[in-house]
């Protein structure tokens, strides 16, 4: 057993195991520490990272509902412009139906009065025209005392036909 004690060898053995006894605790815990404080560092940053998707999804999640709720106003305003123009179109056809029938009606009455003036002026000219041919025919048909009895009773007759 002496042999073992005399090599120098064996002495470094026990030097390095002292060593490494002495020094293994501390850079245990240093290296422990690191890690520890690796491992913290990456469980904050999965945590960041965690909390930065929930916001990205709850961002998306409002944006969908923004998209949803614009789509569906942009919707309302189409119906409401469709409405309106239907509303419009149809007011502007009762107008346009309203004024042709004033127009037609006022068409109606001009015809109506110029085809009642037409038939007054007829008359007026046949009246007239009779009333030539009697005059002409009476002044060369009737003469002397038949005449002269014919106007008599014509004048005694005119106050009863005036009334």
């Amino acid at each position: 057993m002496q042999a073992i004690f005399d090599d120098p060898t064996f002495w470094v053995l026990v030097a390095f195991v002292i060593f490494v006894a002495a020094f293994a605790k501390p850079i245990t815990r240093a290296i422990a520490g690191g890690l520890d404080k690796r491992a913290d560092k990456i469980r904050a940053d999965l945590d960041e990272a965690e909390k930065l998707r929930e916001e990205a999804q709850d961002l998306l999640a409002a944006y969908q509902r923004k998209q949803r709720d614009a789509a569906k106003e942009a919707e309302a305003i189409v119906a409401h412009a469709r409405d309106e123009s239907e509303r419009i179109a149809a007011q502007g056809k009762e107008r346009i139906e309203a004024s042709l029938a004033r127009r037609e009606q006022l068409a109606l009455d001009r015809i109506g009065r110029a085809e009642a003036q037409a038939l007054a002026d007829v008359r007026a000219h046949t009246i007239d025209i009779a009333i030539e041919a009697t005059r002409a025919y009476l002044a060369d048909q009737l003469k002397g005392p038949h005449a002269e009895k014919l106007l008599e009773s014509a004048i005694r007759e005119l106050p009863k036909k005036l009334n």
